[in-house]
């Protein structure tokens, strides 16, 4: 184990794709997420790896396909825009079934934006994005030390389920700073027997494909797919709940905005009401099991997002029957403050048990 050192998020998420045995990134610049670029174009060198600035993000995902197809960990990261332009390599890797990571630091959208923090791409990430019955596997960190810890379990699950995984952050914490712990993390990248390594003159040759043209193969295939993130719900769920004893109200959120919540959560306390908090780490697999038991506690859930309210189709998707939701959205690179967030809990534990929203 290492001290503790302060650490600018991307900069952490950079240093964990190396501790995870990355050695190969593959990207094009966009802000907010330059420094995970700049960062592992020195830092790759130092491990013998390979740093690419492709043409474009269209080249920097089929780099991150052709390396998957070989068996290396690899990644990319881009922000909204140039991860719309990766959907159709994202959805050929799924079909593949390659493992590889690919990171969003988000900014406002649609369109070009702006670079102020925004959640606005929850549904690009947990709805597939791209063409076809698939998903990609979903972290949101809400720390720097997540940044970087998350980083190392997106390469194990990606591998673990031949499935690309996408890291879902945004500039709050792409460009803040903490302390981190540079944990050691297994290096060893597991044997791929799939992988594409060549072969002798004469001998089969493996394929790797997302193609499927005899009848009902393709149904077939999407119906594996479709077990397989079955399985990533039952076995690699991930969320973070605190949970109080007779709680009134559940706050709901994911990410950077979860920051809020949490203080918003120890005000409440503070002043006797009864607030619990939930938090989604796996976007997907969402953690709706873990969500529906604490509202079935709660009875009341206000669900908080820097968006007009992605998850809160999720969540609400997942509530005990007869519990009543609101929504605070702040879609703009507007950050929900604590204090407003504890006036949206006192509203909702003093009305009654109508659901309604509530936009701010």
């Amino acid at each position: 184990m290492s001290e503790r050192q302060m650490m600018k998020g991307s900069v952490a998420l950079a240093e964990g794709a190396v501790a995870a045995g990355c050695r190969y990134y593959f990207g094009y610049p966009i802000t907010p997420q330059n420094d995970i670029p700049e960062y592992l174009s020195v830092r790759l060198a130092e491990v013998d790896g390979v740093f690419i600035q492709a043409e474009s993000e269209i080249a920097s995902i089929n780099m991150l396909l052709g390396a998957a197809a070989a068996g290396a960990r690899a990644m990319t990261s881009s922000s909204g825009p140039g991860i719309s332009l990766m959907q159709e390599g994202l959805s050929y890797m799924a079909g593949s079934e390659l493992p590889g990571l690919a990171v969003n630091i988000t900014r406002i959208g649609p369109g070009l934006g702006g670079i102020a923090p925004s959640q606005g791409d929850y549904f690009q990430a947990t709805r597939g994005g791209g063409h076809g019955d698939y998903h990609v596997i979903v972290l949101a960190p809400n720390s720097v030390q997540e940044m970087y810890d998350l980083t190392i379990k997106a390469f194990e699950l990606a591998d673990k389920y031949r499935n690309p995984a996408l890291i879902l952050a945004d500039a709050i914490l792409g460009q803040m700073k903490e302390p981190v712990l540079l944990h050691d993390a297994p290096q060893r990248v597991p044997g791929k027997e799939w992988a594409l390594k060549g072969a002798p003159v004469g001998l089969p040759t493996k394929r790797i494909k997302s193609l499927y043209l005899k009848d009902d193969e393709m149904e077939k295939h999407n119906w594996h797919l479709f077990r397989k993130y079955s399985q990533m719900r039952e076995e690699d769920t991930m969320v973070e709940a605190d949970l109080d004893e007779g709680m009134e109200v559940l706050l709901v959120s994911f990410g950077s905005c979860s920051r809020m919540v949490q203080s918003a959560v120890r005000m409440a306390r503070d002043r006797g009401l009864k607030v619990g908090y939930i938090r989604p780490i796996s976007l997907f697999p969402f953690p709706g099991d873990a969500l529906r038991e604490a509202s079935e506690k709660a009875g009341k859930v206000l669900t908080v997002e820097m968006n007009t309210g992605q998850m809160w189709d999720d969540v609400r998707l997942n509530l005990a029957p007869g519990c009543s939701a609101r929504l605070l959205a702040r879609p703009g690179g507007g950050i929900p403050t604590p204090g407003q967030i504890l006036e949206e809990a006192e509203k909702m534990i003093k009305a009654g048990d109508e659901v309604a929203k509530s936009i701010c």
